[in-house]
């Protein structure tokens, strides 16, 4: 890394395929779903056989509006697509539909945080285009030297967001990453699933002297995917070259294939130019005119966007950049928050309880907050208990825990357990005065100075009332009793 900093610098550019939430696929009525049997959702238009006509599917255009309007992109009212010509086994076709020299949007940006400051990275170019198959080799089944294909994926929609070389880490090209896919998942157009494939990323890297302005010869980084994976196989290929160049080498133009499993890349081929694609308009797809009304439409449809949404719960909620950021981690989360904190009086309460008990559930079960049984205004039900003094945390969690299991409201299971806070300071003192005639030892040690001792003896305190002492007049009323023994 010391290298990189006093010597080179890298220069990448990322290229990343979302996957759109349509239920058919770009330009056919097959589903578009994830998963199902081997080439089992497939249709001759998907499949290029003799005599068919793609028909362009209008959510897709509506879903790249979106991502274009929500990057600051230029978008264009009149956009072509173009037949990508290649041969593999996946591409049934021999080719896929693009948009190569018109793409629906152009020339934007993306801002987002990276290590507590503000980044801007230039977004190229954001095309439709529908997906190829999947070759599954001989590596994924064991005695085996075959190369299976699955086509279900084809003609599958995706939007491919193309940056600038802005990047120089890392670190830089995760947090890009992770911003564009909250975006996209706000926006409703993609689950950001990269395990499944609905969100791919390609890495574009070279490597550069500090200061200077030519780019050098990049390679294609693919098959990356987790944000991990990402981060890593980028270092790699970053480290990779410069060790190239400090032997005396060269880096030569390729497309590389990242191996999560052994932390390395192998080279696949050598990097295409776009003139080996031979693009040319297809013939049987009309051009893409968008009207003033149609992009007006898509306009006003347009979801609160996470940074927007977090500067707003900072400022309209008073929370901490910390809290905000995690509600905001995904639209869905965000919403239940503020169904909650709208019907609790304490929105840092319902900040706290959320980030806290929820997320922690959540995390165990391994579930999503669509998911979670208790709806917001049960969570505020219980919180406004706490608040009121009703409740302490202490019996909160215990409540919590029985709405998870019965289904029942706080206020309900409260009142049959028999859980109210005792805040009577008479019924406290007496109980403390037990205490402390039961523990004389840690009375002596007060008295000596030892004030380590009152957390103790609160505890004992709370444990002979079941919890359900006001540990705020608990704390009071201990300290009263010792002092006067101190006194005495």
């Amino acid at each position: 890394m010391s290298i990189l900093k006093e010597k080179y610098e890298a220069v990448i550019g990322l290229e990343v395929h979302v996957q759109l939430l349509t239920n058919s696929k770009i330009f056919s009525s097959s589903s578009a779903a994830f998963g199902g049997a081997p080439n089992s959702k497939v249709d001759p238009v998907c499949l290029g056989l003799p005599g068919v006509l793609p028909v362009l599917n209008r959510q897709t255009v509506n879903f790249a509006m979106r991502v274009g309007l929500a990057t600051n992109c230029k978008i264009g009212r009149h956009s072509i697509f173009a037949r990508k010509n290649y041969f593999y086994p996946d591409l049934p076709k021999g080719y896929q539909i693009s948009q190569f020299e018109e793409p629906v949007c152009e020339h934007g940006y993306l801002d987002f945080e990276v290590n507590g400051q503000m980044k801007r990275v230039g977004i190229t170019r954001i095309h439709l285009e529908e997906d190829a198959g999947k070759s599954i080799h001989a590596e994924e089944f064991v005695g085996s030297d075959e190369t299976l294909v699955d086509v279900n994926r084809c003609g599958v929609p995706l939007v491919e967001i193309v940056s600038e070389p802005d990047i120089r880490l890392a670190s830089e090209a995760v947090a890009y990453l992770v911003e564009l896919r909250r975006i996209v998942q706000y926006l409703g157009l993609c689950d950001g699933n990269m395990e499944e494939g609905s969100l791919r990323c390609d890495a574009n890297i070279s490597i550069r002297p500090v200061g200077g302005t030519e780019l050098g010869v990049k390679t294609e980084l693919k098959n990356m995917n987790s944000i991990s994976g990402v981060e890593n196989a980028i270092n790699y290929e970053i480290h990779r070259q410069i060790e190239l160049l400090e032997s005396g080498g060269a880096v030569t133009q390729q497309t590389l294939l990242w191996n999560a499993d052994k932390g390395i890349a192998r080279a696949m081929r050598s990097k295409e130019y776009s003139h080996d694609y031979r693009y040319f308009p297809d013939p049987d797809l009309v051009p893409l005119e968008i009207s003033d009304a149609w992009l007006q439409e898509v306009k006003s449809a347009l979801p609160e966007l996470p940074r927007a949404r977090k500067n707003r719960l900072i400022a309209e909620y008073k929370l901490p950049q910390y809290d905000a950021e995690v509600l905001t981690a995904t639209r869905p989360l965000a919403d239940y928050f503020e169904a909650t904190a709208g019907a609790c009086a304490d929105a840092k309460a319902a900040s706290n309880w959320i980030m806290g008990e929820v997320l922690r559930y959540l995390k165990e079960n391994e579930i999503t907050i669509e998911a979670f049984s208790v709806p917001p205004g049960e969570i505020a039900e219980l919180l406004n208990l706490v608040g009121d003094g009703t409740i302490n945390l202490k019996v909160a969690r215990i409540v919590f825990g029985a709405m998870l299991e019965t289904g029942k409201r706080a206020a309900v299971i409260v009142k049959e357990k028999g859980l109210v806070q005792v805040s009577d300071t008479a019924q406290i003192t007496a109980q403390v005065r037990m205490v402390l005639s039961d523990h004389p030892a840690e009375v002596e040690k007060y008295v000596a100075g030892k004030e380590q001792v009152v957390g103790f003896l609160v505890g004992q305190v709370m444990r002979a009332t079941r919890g359900q002492a006001n540990p705020k007049i608990v704390n009071e009323v201990l300290r009263t009793e010792l002092q006067a023994l101190a006194d005495s």
